[in-house]
């Protein structure tokens, strides 16, 4: 067992996955057949996942699915209890910060030979890869970073729409001229790996991990000088500081009409379109700015993930769990998930139903811009060692930001937290 699962899961879980998991695989009683509880972390994409198992159902009536939606947080601690107990859902989400913690413990069944590569976008495929190269699930969806801005600050500022010319000069002079012409703040650059300064760093050339995730990059120039940049964007009046952002997030100070830019992922579209339905066609989205002089490359990036659907390696209904993963697999599975707007599926061509399903809403927004971005996204940064990691980079930034250390010291920090969890892994 990894170093870093031995301090972060239950010391038990290697006995009981040894002793246990022969028993809970002959342990099936009648009342569970043809039953399968399916969860997820996400009420916003219920209806959807509920879409999709009826449709399941509707093929196979003498079968019953039940979707169960937590919070993020009680959602990780349940699954990780279920783990250690032998009573994991029989198809649950897995997301691909915890892959390896569960892939490489023997917890997650094999679904190379159901997964058809081909079909999927190349990162949704290789997050679910675990270390020996098997598949650990099945590719739900991959999602990308866009540039959410508000039309009617940008029209009472007489400021052009961002699109695919701006550069980081364009954000910062946008930025100003707003904040001068209306008082409300320009880019809010909140503190954030995935939807932050990650993006920034991948732009200019840099790297948090090289290509093979075996070595911390952070204090290469490209990668630092990057970080430096995004960290020094809250020193202009027009952005807000990392403790007003404690208190007011970005969205909530963009959709009171507070602030005109931020980044957010395309999986939140969803909620603020039916959040605020009030300001539909007074925002749209557009691709990321690129940087304007690149240590190497087009200077374009933004930062993609995904999540996947699994189950246990030895589930009590593992047979019928798995039938049911090849109709998630399937295009017509994929398809219903992309109808529900939830989320873009995995699933190569079904882009489009994504972006249909607001169209079908009444939802104004250019989303073909987010789409176009997939060309040149970047993989989510991951290794085996990242929850043990990430939570001390995370501190560190905020360290950065409280003045608590320079934008040096703090880079120099990171670099050697991942370096030594590397080294413990």
């Amino acid at each position: 067992m990894n170093k870093w699962i031995k301090k972060g899961f239950a010391v038990s879980l290697a006995g009981v996955m040894v002793v246990g998991l022969g028993a809970c695989g002959s342990s099936k009683s009648s009342s569970d057949e043809g039953h399968l509880v399916f969860q997820i972390w996400d009420q916003g994409q219920k209806a959807g996942m509920e879409a999709i198992a009826k449709a399941y159902m509707d093929q196979n009536p003498d079968v019953t699915i039940e979707v169960q939606a937590t919070g993020w947080d009680e959602y990780w601690t349940k699954l990780e209890a279920s783990a250690t107990s032998n009573s994991m859902p029989d198809i649950f989400w897995m997301h691909s910060n915890q892959l390896f913690k569960y892939a490489d413990n023997g917890i997650l069944a094999d679904c190379s030979e159901i997964v058809d590569s081909a079909s999927f976008s190349e990162i949704s495929v290789e997050n679910v890869r675990g270390s020996d190269g098997k598949l650990y699930g099945v590719p739900k969806d991959k999602d990308i970073i866009g540039l959410l801005y508000n039309k009617e600050l940008f029209d009472k500022a007489s400021v052009a729409y961002p699109d695919d010319t701006w550069t980081w000069d364009d954000l910062e002079a946008a930025s100003a001229r707003i904040y001068e012409s209306t008082g409300k703040y320009g880019y809010m650059a909140y503190s954030h790996d995935q939807i932050g300064y990650w993006n920034f760093v991948y732009q200019n050339g840099g790297q948090i991990l090289n290509d093979d995730c075996t070595k911390a990059e952070y204090t290469e120039p490209a990668t630092s000088d990057a970080i430096k940049y995004y960290v020094g964007l809250q020193e202009n009046d027009w952005c807000p500081t990392q403790e007003q952002f404690a208190n007011t997030g970005a969205s909530e100070m963009f959709f009171s009409g507070e602030g005109a830019m931020f980044f957010a992922g395309n999986w939140d579209l969803v909620n603020l379109c039916t959040t605020y339905p009030d300001m539909n066609g007074k925002w749209d989205v557009a691709v990321l700015p690129k940087c304007p002089n690149p240590a190497s490359g087009e200077g374009r990036a933004s930062i993609s993930n995904s999540v996947s659907y699994a189950t246990a390696a030895k589930g009590k209904n593992k047979d019928l769990a798995m039938d049911f993963l090849k109709f998630l697999a399937s295009e017509e599975g994929q398809r219903i998930e992309g109808e529900s707007g939830a989320a873009i599926p995995a699933y190569n061509g079904l882009e489009d139903t994504w972006i249909k399903s607001f169209e079908d809403n009444g939802y104004d927004l250019t989303l073909q811009n987010l789409i176009g971005m997939f060309d040149y996204s970047v993989k989510y940064v991951n290794n085996p060692s990242r929850p043990s990691w990430e939570p001390k980079v995370e501190q560190t930034m905020l360290d950065i930001y409280g003045r608590n250390v320079t934008v040096e010291e703090g880079i120099q920090k990171m670099q050697d937290i991942v370096t030594e969890a590397i080294a413990d892994n």
